[in-house]
Parts: structure tokens; C-alpha cells; sequence
């Protein structure tokens, strides 16, 4: 296990290499409790984020990202700092611009006077959750995501194994570190003896077999 973290390291060149993903926002694209390898923003394939809505100047197709068009980013927002969100990319915007008139109708219905993030502060990017019909920018989840805040860009899902890494991340906010990596040692001892026990049986069960096919 710790050869393939450290495999990860080197690849990805972030840490974590891997995301466990916390909430159904990005459903069904990326589910609860799926675990998301990422890769930092100076290694390959990154490039500058392309988003999933049409514009006119897009220089290239936007790439396909967990069955959709649009870069998925790992980034902090200023609402929530203690929490990085797993969202699409929607549309890039320049500093003093009305993003409202660019984005889908159906996305955001109000217009730029009504929203504190628009006209955006600066050059960014105006992103959203594949489960939400409103884009982050609109709904206060985040301000448009300066390309400082963005720490990594996702490459796929693996799905259901992030819900170990929830339930450790919850024991330690609950109990503390110490307290937790002992509870999960021993609910990894167990699962191991268990595990252990479970093959052996099943060893002895095909050499018992096995005889009684020789001895006929």
C-alpha cells in the first residue's frame, strides 16, 4: 500500500492522489463515496481548465470528463476554505465581466446586479455540480474560482472505495487522530484474521476434496 501511495506521489505529483468524494453533487457522473484520483496542476495531462458550455472563440472540443464535456477541478472556495469542492468546469470569465450573459438560462436567472459574485473580480472560471441545476456562482457555493484557488484537476473515479476513507475521516474528527488509527487497526486486524481464516477454510476444503478424488 505504501509503494502504490508513493507510485501515486510521483505520478500525480499532488497529495492526496486521491479524492474521496463527499457529497452527491456531481451525481451521477461521480457518486458519494467514490474515491477520484487527481493530478496536480504542473503535471501532464494538465492544461488550462476547458469548460463544458459552448462559447463561440473555444479554441479546441472540450475534453470528456466522467461521461460529460468539461475539465472536473478539485478547488477551494472562499465560502467554505476547510472544504475542497469536486466540481465541473462551466465557462472561463475575465476580470469586470457580466458571466450571466454568457451562461445557460437555465443555470443562472438572475442577473448581475443581483449577484455579488458578477461582474467577476477577476479572470476565473464559473463552475457547477452535474446534480445541481445552478451554477456555483449563482447559488453562493463559491465566487468565480481564480485559477490559484484550482489545486488539481481529476481523471477518473474509482467507485465506493472513498467510503473508507470517509468513515476514518469522520473517526479522527470525532475521537482525534490517535484514538481513530487505533480503531481502525483494530478494525483492520479483525477484517484480516477474518479474511484469513475465510481462505484458509476454503484451502482446506479443496485439499479435502482433493484426496477424496484420489482415494477413488
Amino acid at each position: 500500500m505504501v509503494l502504490i501511495a508513493l507510485v501515486l506521489i510521483v505520478v500525480t505529483g499532488t497529495w492526496p492522489p486521491l479524492v474521496a468524494v463527499e457529497s452527491s453533487s456531481m451525481s451521477p457522473s461521480v457518486e458519494r463515496g467514490d474515491l477520484v484520483v487527481v493530478t496536480a496542476t504542473d503535471r501532464f495531462p494538465w492544461d488550462e481548465p476547458m469548460g463544458s458550455d459552448p462559447i463561440g472563440d473555444a479554441r479546441t472540443t472540450p475534453p470528456e470528463r466522467f461521461g460529460r464535456a468539461g475539465d472536473v477541478v478539485v478547488f477551494t472556495s472562499l465560502v467554505d476554505p476547510d472544504r475542497p469542492i469536486l466540481h465541473r468546469v462551466a465557462f472561463h470569465v475575465s476580470a469586470g465581466e457580466d458571466w450571466t450573459k454568457r451562461g445557460d438560462p437555465a443555470m443562472v436567472e438572475e442577473t448581475c446586479d443581483d449577484l455579488g459574485t458578477c461582474p467577476a473580480p477577476y479572470d476565473g472560471y464559473v463552475t457547477y455540480g452535474d446534480a445541481n441545476d445552478r451554477y456555483d456562482q449563482s447559488v453562493g457555493i463559491a465566487p468565480v474560482v481564480h485559477e490559484d484557488l484550482i489545486h488539481a484537476k481529476a481523471l477518473v473515479a474509482i467507485p465506493a472505495v472513498g467510503h473508507l476513507r470517509l468513515a476514518v475521516d469522520a473517526a479522527i474528527e470525532r475521537h482525534g487522530f490517535l484514538p481513530a488509527m487505533a480503531l481502525v487497526t483494530v478494525v483492520v486486524s479483525i477484517a484480516s484474521g477474518v479474511l484469513a481464516l475465510a481462505v484458509g477454510r476454503l484451502r482446506d476444503g479443496w485439499r479435502r476434496r482433493g484426496k477424496r478424488r484420489e482415494g477413488t
